[in-house]
């Protein structure tokens, strides 16, 4: 049976659009900000690492955008990464984003995440982390936690 004869849909074919429509609404969206400020800092790092800026993630499904901006770092920003650990606790690496290589400048990037990830992003235990060229920064320059 032909529901529109003009573009010749038959009723399977409307069914599944259908689903596949209601299926892309229903995917949540969840945001979450993150406030980047400088790593810890002792007497020999006090002069090296320096900064700011903002994040937005956003969780689609399992998607998650990232954009953002920093700034007033003193040496160029050579990667960044979104890292697991409990927070204010340092972790391991877990994805790399696109940053600018500047002292400021533009951070963008989408990931996957598994179930376990999407659980760890919920509970706070992500963050991203910047690091720049000049030593000694050995354990980033920039860093916050994805907070709802």
């Amino acid at each position: 049976m032909k529901i529109c004869s003009t573009l010749n849909f038959t009723l399977p074919t409307v069914t599944l659009l259908l689903l596949i429509s209601f299926s892309a609404l229903g995917q949540s969206r969840e945001t979450f900000k993150v406030r980047l400020s400088p790593t810890p800092i002792d007497a020999v790092t006090k002069n090296t690492i320096t900064g700011s800026g903002s994040l937005t993630a956003i969780l689609t499904g399992t998607k998650l955008t990232v954009t953002g901006a920093f700034e007033g770092m003193r040496s160029p920003a050579t990667d960044i990464h979104i890292q697991r650990g409990a927070k204010g606790i340092r972790g391991p690496a877990i994805f790399d984003l696109q940053i600018s290589k500047s002292t400021r400048g533009e951070v963008t990037g989408s990931v996957e995440l598994t179930p376990s990830q999407v659980e760890d992003l919920k509970n706070g235990r992500l963050y991203v982390q910047i690091n720049s060229e000049r030593a000694p920064a050995p354990d980033g320059n920039l860093w916050g936690w994805l907070l709802r």
